[in-house]
């Protein structure tokens, strides 16, 4: 039975992925300060949480996983950084470490932390080195490395750090990760869409076209072909994840559906959370996006726990070691 300690979360990438490998897991709490997240998590796992802050959390998980606030990393951001002494978002990642150290000797024996790519530019990765800094100390060896959504099946160009801190002296093996083909963009985009989604603002009407897309926030609206762009907590906006091409020279936005399924959740997940928040006739589902774009894609979580947990899945299969012994 593994125990997992969800920190920062959002609708339960983590739980998800453990689901979907057939895992046998507890998730002995989960901590998000997100209301409507909390109803979306509780709704897809049949849970009763309540919203609360990691700040001051005590508890004993096997694997904690914590995708903290990424926006004052991020390129996209203010860029306002994640010092333990800033209070911004993005500092809040320090309360994961604080938690880890209150557990005294019933530490977890894995953590995995995940942000986005803009905590290696040189006028973040201060912190970055500081959170790997402070893991050592407290008896962790770390590995990180920079993911791609699309070679884990999903065509999404979503770039995101992956940290995975082992306690003791076990390395990470990244290169043994688990890939897989990338997956056809037309499994994801929905054949019939409402006439909402389609674009007709001029301010965007007039930036759709091709671009100089060395940035994924270069000004302008991209139309998808194989792959989207990253998926955002917003997509009626400049630049977004990329259009749809719908014919005539018309374009359209990614649905919040495609954009749950592009972070690797099932169809069923997405009505449980659209029965909880319910969208509004005319309207878009902005609580839906956002959720979506917050998440960690479970694709990548999936093959990151295969390699954690089975690191010698082949002694398993062959009847020569249990689960339990080889963790």
């Amino acid at each position: 039975m593994i125990k997992i300690l969800e920190l920062f979360g959002g609708i339960g990438a983590p739980r998800k992925a453990l689901i979907n490998l057939g895992i046998e897991h507890k998730a002995i709490d989960y901590v998000e300060i997100d209301e409507k997240a909390v109803r979306t998590y509780n709704a897809l796992y049949d849970h009763a949480h309540q919203p609360q802050s990691v700040r001051g959390y005590n508890l004993m998980p096997y694997i904690l996983v914590h995708g903290s606030p990424c926006q004052d990393f991020s390129r996209a951001g203010k860029r306002l950084g994640g010092n333990d002494e800033d209070k911004t978002r993005s500092s809040l990642m320090w309360e994961t470490l604080k938690i880890v150290e209150n557990l005294g000797p019933w530490k977890p024996k894995y953590v995995v932390w995940e942000n986005v790519k803009g905590v290696l530019d040189k006028d973040m990765i201060h912190s970055f080195s500081k959170y790997l800094m402070k893991m050592e100390k407290l008896g962790y060896t770390n590995s990180y490395e920079v993911l791609n959504a699309m070679d884990f099946g999903i065509p999404q160009k979503r770039l995101r750090v992956f940290v995975v801190s082992i306690l003791g002296n076990r390395t990470f093996n990244f290169n043994n990760l688990e890939g897989k083909p990338m997956r056809d963009l037309s499994e994801f985009i929905e054949s019939a869409v409402d006439e909402k989604y389609t674009i007709k603002t001029p301010s965007m009407l007039n930036r759709i076209g091709d671009s100089d897309r060395k940035s994924s926030y270069g000004g302008r609206l991209t139309p998808i072909e194989n792959y989207t762009w990253t998926i955002t907590t917003k997509q009626n906006r400049c630049p977004n994840s990329g259009i749809v091409p719908i014919g005539n020279n018309k374009y359209r936005l990614l649905t919040e559906k495609e954009c749950w399924l592009l972070q690797g959740f099932d169809e069923e997940d997405y009505e449980n959370a659209l029965k909880e928040h319910p969208t509004r006739k005319g309207m878009t589902n902005g609580i839906l996006y956002q959720q979506a774009g917050n998440s960690i894609v479970v694709d990548v979580l999936e093959a990151i726990f295969k390699e954690l947990l089975f690191p010698r899945k082949e002694q398993i299969f062959k009847g020569q070691m249990t689960l339990e012994e080889i963790i």
